[in-house]
């Protein structure tokens, strides 16, 4: 096992503790639009009592597992490994290897970083996949589409990519968080080709961020190697009978893509008006750029409403979608204050 290192702390959204520690708690409560999550969420219903109350059996992951596959497109030759999260897949992936060197892709989601160098590898930030294949590290990271602004590569290129670092004894992971909201552009359906690992979250697209649930697609060799490190009833039984009961819905996730592009586009209409300019993102979240990026941070949190700021990035701001009618309503006026 790879030596570890002390974790540094990530700020992420979806807590309001510290703006409410800044700004007080709002009298309507907060409006979090500070995470990628679908507002909306598959409506799942109550867990069967059974479900609670037994171990997961095999027969359960395999149902999910079959799900999946259906759902992601991913071909026989790839293994899939149900994780507690992607988050967890994150961190359990860089300890599989001796210590190297990666390439990761950014600016990103920064736990991918971090947990490349707690497990004792070099790492390396690069601006693009072809600043990464130019390096020569032997593992690289990806995310795709990116988390905050939205950047996508192409199937052939991350394909081609994950087979050179195959050659040179390591692996590509892409993490495909958001990938649900354009299926087309995933590279899911190439997995099962040496050095490719493909992450992909439940909890964003289907609005579930609390059931904790992810998937690692790869080679079988690989998963097991996964598998055996996250260790048995690694999911829990809710998490597999939810992810199951969301992921053969077919009507939901198409009317869901549909809803969340609509919104997308309002999104970006709201923000434009208000004198924010859109740089990217994806139909969860969209990325504004301000040279008031701090203002309009600071008045919105002040009328209760959530968004993600970059302390690497001052001019950016991360908006996630509302849901409700009432919410949007809020954001509206709160942004016409601003302007």
């Amino acid at each position: 096992m790879a030596p570890t290192k002390p974790k540094k702390l990530i700020q992420h959204g979806g807590d309001p503790k510290d703006a409410e520690a800044r700004f007080g708690a709002p009298e309507q409560g907060w409006l979090d639009l500070s995470t990628g999550v679908n507002p909306c969420p598959y409506p799942l219903g109550d867990v069967p009592a059974e479900v609670l109350a037994r171990l997961p059996r095999q027969a359960d992951v395999d149902a999910l597992i079959s799900a999946a596959r259906k759902s992601y497109g991913v071909p026989d030759e790839a293994a899939i490994v149900p994780a507690p999260g992607t988050q967890a897949l994150i961190q359990v992936i860089p300890t599989l290897f001796a210590p190297s060197s990666v390439t990761v892709m950014g600016p990103t989601y920064g736990e991918h970083a971090l947990a490349w160098e707690a497990a004792g590898h070099t790492l390396q930030g690069v601006g693009s996949i072809c600043a990464q294949a130019a390096q020569p590290a032997s593992f690289g990271v990806v995310v795709h589409p990116n988390n905050p602004d939205g950047r996508t590569q192409t199937v052939e290129g991350l394909a081609a990519f994950a087979e050179e670092l195959h050659d040179r004894g390591g692996i590509l992971v892409v993490d495909e968080a958001f990938a649900d909201v354009r299926p087309e552009l995933s590279v899911t359906p190439r997995t099962g080709i040496d050095g490719l690992v493909v992450l992909r979250s439940f909890g964003k697209f289907f609005g579930l961020a609390g059931i904790r649930l992810g998937f690692a697609i790869t080679t079988p060799a690989l998963a097991k190697q996964i598998a055996d490190r996250l260790g048995p009833w690694a999911v829990s039984g809710p998490a597999i009978w939810a992810g199951g009961q969301a992921l053969n819905d077919a009507d939901w996730i198409t009317a869901t893509r549909d809803r969340l592009a609509q919104d997308a586009k309002r999104m970006d209409g709201l923000l434009e008006e208000a004198g924010l300019a859109v740089v990217g993102g994806t139909d969860l979240f969209r990325l504004a750029d301000s040279p008031e990026a701090g203002v309009f941070y600071e008045r919105l949190a002040r009328a209760g409403i959530l968004v993600r700021p970059f302390d690497d990035n001052p001019t950016w701001l991360r908006f996630g979608l509302p849901g409700a009618q009432a919410d949007w309503a809020r954001l509206e006026a709160a942004l016409g204050a601003t302007g």
